[in-house]
């Protein structure tokens, strides 16, 4: 009689079980650079009551109202002047993640780009990169403002919809978006982008981090590797520049050319067991 082998439950179960949270976390950021609007807003002299302003003015609004559009819980951006930030943490368990982001990246890159394209300007460039990021609980701080708004609900000066109105309004004296401090990242895809031409990274393009790909995908337009370095900073990358993506069907988990948020650590660390590494910083808490 054969005995049947018990089925190891736990054999197909990920590395790394869900809501873990290290507090080192792979991030990855997309920079966005509205091309040419110094040069528009200074032939104004950087006055917006100047006529000559009007046009750069305009464009600009158009620029964070797009974006704004675009934002949701999985895909935030910090909107500052004519650029912009949009950044994720990837899964150390999936794919999925990673391509969802490259995905929603690329779309927001060509309607920025076709909006431009309309009104002849000279269009944006996107720079997506991958990196380490130190993981910090968010400071806290409680307003005077928001204590008097507790105090005048609770003594029944205001009602409850008036406190929440109010409350909305309230901003704190300092504010600060966690995801984004000590974001390395965000660093190289800042830095690439100033960079710019000088650093091979030219015109209104999508450059995507290859570290994101375990292989060039096929369903990608691209063209050839950029190889952008910047010796002052030590930052180094090779970026995809992506003209566009082809529509088709992909296995559960996301294409297999993406890399995982496990894989992408890997790389960047330059070691195989950088799980055993993230373990032993602890965990920041589990969800």
């Amino acid at each position: 009689m054969k005995i049947k082998k018990k089925r190891n439950a736990r054999s197909n179960s990920p590395v790394v079980s869900k809501g873990t949270a290290f507090p080192f976390q792979v991030s990855v950021t997309c920079w966005v650079d509205l091309l040419g609007y110094g040069s528009m807003i200074s032939q104004a002299n950087y006055n917006p009551l100047n006529d000559t302003s009007n046009l750069a003015v305009a464009r600009i609004e158009k620029f964070h109202q797009l974006i704004a559009q675009h934002t949701n819980r999985y895909f935030p951006a910090l909107i500052l002047n004519d650029g912009a930030v949009i950044y994720r943490d990837l899964s150390l368990r999936s794919r999925s993640v990673t391509y969802d982001f490259f995905v929603r990246c690329f779309r927001l890159f060509e309607d920025i780009n076709d909006l431009e394209n309309q009104n002849n300007f000279p269009g944006a460039r996107m720079i997506l990169a991958a990196g380490f990021r130190l993981r910090k609980r968010p400071i806290k701080v409680v307003s005077h403002h928001n204590k008097s708004i507790l105090r005048r609900y609770r003594e029944g000066r205001i009602t409850a919809e008036e406190a929440i109105h109010e409350a909305a309004k309230s901003r704190d004296f300092a504010e600060s978006i966690p995801e984004l401090q000590s974001n390395f990242a965000f660093t190289k895809s800042y830095v690439a982008d100033t960079d710019g031409t000088k650093g091979g990274l030219v015109g209104p393009n999508f450059y995507v981090d290859d570290l994101l790909f375990s292989s060039i995908p096929t369903w990608l337009i691209k063209e050839d590797l950029v190889h952008w370095k910047n010796e002052k900073l030590k930052l180094s990358a090779s970026f995809v520049p992506v003209i566009s993506i082809d529509k088709c069907n992909h296995p559960s988990g996301g294409p297999t050319e993406i890399r995982s948020g496990l894989e992408v650590a890997q790389i960047l660390s330059d070691d195989p067991n950088v799980l055993s590494a993230l373990r032993s910083k602890g965990k920041l808490r589990d969800q």
